[in-house]
């Protein structure tokens, strides 16, 4: 299971190349229920999750999630029959001071200039008790706009003007 909240950035923080990165390209198969490839560095993953699983707190998605390993040429079969565009990001693992992992990703090419934060929880308690650090903005874990599924259709930002 996952659950997860979403936020943007009111300020990146400092030093991002001091952390841990991950150079990611991602791309659907289909958005309901979500099947998506994804390179992180030199990993391939296909993953399917169901979704919503259950209805969490309003600003939490919890997420029925199984991982499948995928090979390179698995991966470059596989990209080629996506729907609409790849994705292109770095994503930085950012330790916050209450123990979680804030995963910040930067995207790249037609999204360029798009940056938000997710932070996964062990339970939905967990996710209740969390109190985000100064530099993340809004909530948008519920907000579809922000969900990678959409923004593979995306051909830039205007969605969000």
């Amino acid at each position: 299971m996952e659950i997860e909240k979403k936020f943007l950035i009111k300020e990146l923080p400092d030093c991002l190349e001091s952390y841990a990165k991950k150079e990611i390209e991602q791309g659907y198969l289909c958005t309901r229920p979500v099947v998506r490839i994804r390179k992180s560095n030199d990993s391939y993953i296909l993953t399917y999750k169901s979704g919503p699983l259950q209805e969490g707190a309003e600003d939490t998605r919890v997420n029925q999630e199984v991982e499948v390993p995928l090979d390179e040429e698995g991966y470059r079969h596989l990209s080629k029959k996506v729907d609409n565009h790849l994705i292109s990001k770095t994503r930085y693992l950012i330790p916050l001071p209450d123990g979680h992992m804030g995963e910040l990703d930067i995207f790249h090419g037609r999204l360029d200039g798009l940056h938000f934060v997710e932070v996964e929880f062990k339970d939905e308690e967990d996710a209740r008790k969390f109190v985000p650090p100064g530099w993340f903005g809004e909530n948008v874990s519920n907000d579809g706009r922000y969900a990678n599924s959409f923004l593979s259709s995306c051909d830039n930002l205007d969605v969000f003007l």
